[in-house]
């Protein structure tokens, strides 16, 4: 009986470990199907949500990767890529006298010890100007763009009212050159003035900013034309200067300047003064370089059929009350070439006398001369006009440039015309592909320009405009030296001098205008104010220059025919 009850124990015992057994068994097998059946819907989830994307959510376009690198605003580059305007992170010098609360001083230190120590970080800053601008307590910018070591040194000084913020920045990597075809970038992130303005919308948006607006200009032009603009104000003393560089058949500015110019990455009060611009807003009498349009509009309209045929040239023109004269007596009589070679008022109002006023009026209509000139750029001038129907003495003096008003960019436009076979086109600062130029509108007739590119020859070759002559260069062109008017009359000591060229003349290519705006008599220009003694020795500079950048080699052994002009040209006096 004991036996028998001991193994029953025993079997009971077991039997329960069994039973606990399976049951932990059958708990891990329920855990792991738990855990398998959590992934599985997890994954399930998962490649519902892939699914829907797929078939229902628009795939991410390849642009929302790359706008997110790109700068807010795009590069402005010239024709060959050349970057002049970019977009950069930076650190900006900002005053906030808030830093310190409402209630404390805008400074821990004096403002005349924090503007000191400022002056040593930039020294360009004036200790008194800034002085006063930190006592003022107002708070603002006082500095558009620092590089980070001076962030440093400025955080060095422990003025918590000086804060470096890093934001996005205009930068011009070619300083003040082509400072007014590209204007610059305000504080409030839009563009001013230039082709910063014009291009604004295009430079912002997303879909276009990652690729650089290209100019018409050429960075190397450009710095070749400002070179010696600044060597011809320095050589005569003048007040300021103006010059473009013009694709006569498209129409493309390759180089435009005004001087004194502007440095865009930093507009300082003294900048602010330079900001207009000579070429395109401000217009001027541009004298003697409206002689070649007026010979251009007779001879197309009949006027004018025999270069020989002689007009007096001794006696002032009596008309209206106004007497018309020549600067220094020139002979009893010229016949075209001369009166061109010579620069005479005389013989140029008396061709226009038989054009008539109409039809001079027309001429300088279809050149533009009415109107604004075209361009892209906003700030463009409007001339100063003849209203009304022309007088006699209007069309006499307009004939030789007074009693109208233009841009150069009007007289290099015009000019385009008279040499390009007679097709006016507007000036554009865009590239243009080739083939795609602007049609033009037709000025005067193939043989008129073909006889104007003649003409125009014999001026640089025996004329006043000698002194712009370039070796292998075939440069043509006109003088023109105008007084300024002002109150009580025009202003004897104030005069702008013009020249106005093409080269080369066998084929021209380009027009080359320069002004020079009050000139003086120096040792360099031989005493002389008149634009065959300034404006003209630019010109024979800065052709060598750019001709080979241009594509135009020098080349001796071509020149267009002047063989039948020469004979009728006597000796005489140039100005």
């Amino acid at each position: 009986m004991t036996t028998i009850a001991v193994s029953s124990t025993i079997t009971s015992g077991r039997g329960a470990l069994v039973n606990t057994r399976q049951r932990s068994l059958l708990m891990a097998k329920w855990r792991v199907l738990w855990v398998v059946l959590g992934f599985a819907v997890v994954a399930l989830l998962t490649l519902s949500r892939i699914a829907y994307l797929g078939l229902f959510e628009p795939a991410p376009s390849r642009q929302s990767y790359g706008t997110s690198l790109l700068p807010e605003r795009g590069d402005i580059a010239d024709r060959h890529g050349v970057p002049l305007a970019r977009a950069f992170p930076a650190y900006s010098l900002w005053y906030n006298p808030a830093a310190l609360g409402s209630d404390g001083p805008p400074l821990v230190r004096k403002p005349r010890e924090v503007a000191e120590a400022l002056v040593r970080i930039f020294p360009d800053l004036e200790v008194n100007a800034l002085t006063v601008r930190l006592a003022e307590g107002r708070p603002g910018y006082l500095r558009r763009r620092i590089l980070p070591e001076d962030a440093n040194r400025i955080h060095a000084l422990g003025e918590p009212a000086l804060e470096f913020p890093r934001e996005n920045e205009r930068f011009y990597p070619q300083g003040s050159m082509a400072a007014h075809v590209l204007g610059f970038v305000g504080a409030d992130g839009h563009g001013h003035v230039g082709m910063e303005q014009v291009f604004d919308d295009r430079l912002t948006d997303p879909a276009q900013r990652g690729t650089p607006a290209l100019l018409s200009i050429d960075t190397r032009v450009q710095g070749a034309l400002e070179d010696e603009l600044l060597r011809g104000i320095a050589d005569s003393n003048a007040k300021g200067a103006a010059g473009i560089v013009l694709d006569v058949d498209t129409g493309e500015v390759m180089a435009l300047a005004s001087l004194p110019s502007f440095n865009p990455n930093l507009i300082d009060r003294a900048g602010e003064g330079f900001i207009f611009n000579r070429v395109t807003n401000q217009v001027y009498e541009l004298g003697s370089t409206f002689k070649p349009i007026t010979v251009a509009a007779a001879i197309d309209a009949g006027v004018v059929t025999d270069l020989s045929k002689r007009y007096q040239s001794n006696r002032a023109i009596s008309i209206g009350g106004f007497e018309l004269n020549d600067s220094h007596a020139l002979g009893a009589s010229l016949n075209v070439p001369e009166a061109l070679i010579h620069s005479s008022n005389i013989v140029t109002a008396q061709i226009a006398d038989q054009v008539g006023g109409e039809r001079l009026n027309a001429t300088m209509r279809a050149l533009g001369m009415d109107k604004r000139a075209q361009i892209e750029l906003p700030a463009r001038g409007f001339p100063i006009w003849p209203k009304g129907k022309w007088s006699r003495i209007t069309t006499m003096t307009v004939a030789y440039g007074h009693g109208i008003a233009v841009t150069p960019l009007h007289l290099a436009s015009a000019y385009a015309a008279l040499v390009n076979g007679g097709i006016w086109r507007p000036a554009t600062l865009l590239k243009v592909e080739p083939g795609q130029a602007a049609p033009g509108v037709r000025v005067f007739q193939a043989s008129t320009s073909a006889r104007m590119r003649q003409l125009l020859r014999l001026i640089v070759e025996i004329g006043t405009g000698k002194k712009a002559n370039a070796v292998g260069y075939r440069v043509g062109g006109k003088t023109g030296s105008a007084e300024k008017p002002g109150a009580g009359g025009y202003r004897e000591s104030s005069l702008v001098a013009t020249f106005a060229a093409a080269f080369p003349m066998d084929h021209p290519r380009y027009v080359v205008i320069i002004m020079l705006d009050e000139p003086q008599g120096t040792a360099a220009t031989s005493g002389q104010r008149t634009a065959a003694w300034n404006a003209a020795p630019v010109v024979g500079r800065l052709v060598p220059r750019i001709g080979p950048l241009l594509g135009i080699m020098p080349d001796d052994t071509r020149d267009v025919d002047i063989t039948d002009l020469a004979p009728l040209v006597g000796k005489g006096k140039s100005e």
